[in-house]
């Protein structure tokens, strides 16, 4: 069964900290891109960051450009999003999501992923 898990969300301090971690079960991320979006409540979700198969390309929202770091390992199946610098417009459940794709590419939409993660809670507020 494939699955992708988010963790690593939780209740931040506007300027603080977070890394998420997207887990991947029952295949190899190796030739999937991978893409974070995130929800707001009363907003539609939106496109965050992405990160081709191997790593070497990656695009970013400019809400987030400069905040935000995609990266991955692929040997622990584990893509990461190393948010800095929160504000409380961050707050969203962020989801990852997983999409077959061998080439140097990737893309922030939401229309070329298949496999999609359940969620993980991101709350900046002092």
């Amino acid at each position: 069964q494939l699955q992708l898990v988010e963790s690593g969300g939780g209740l931040v301090q506007p300027g603080g900290s977070l890394r998420l971690s997207c887990a991947a079960s029952g295949f190899a991320l190796d030739f999937y891109a991978i893409g974070w979006f995130r929800q707001a409540p009363g907003k539609e979700r939106e496109g965050v960051s992405c990160i081709s198969a191997r790593g070497g390309i990656t695009n970013y929202a400019d809400s987030v450009k400069g905040r935000f770091t995609i990266s991955r390992d692929n040997a622990k199946n584990t893509v990461y999003l190393q948010m800095s610098s929160l504000k409380p417009e961050d707050t969203a459940v962020y989801y990852c999501a997983a999409t077959w794709n061998v080439r140097a590419m990737c893309v922030v939409m939401e229309g070329p992923y298949s496999y999609w993660g359940q969620g993980t809670q991101v709350t900046v507020s002092s």
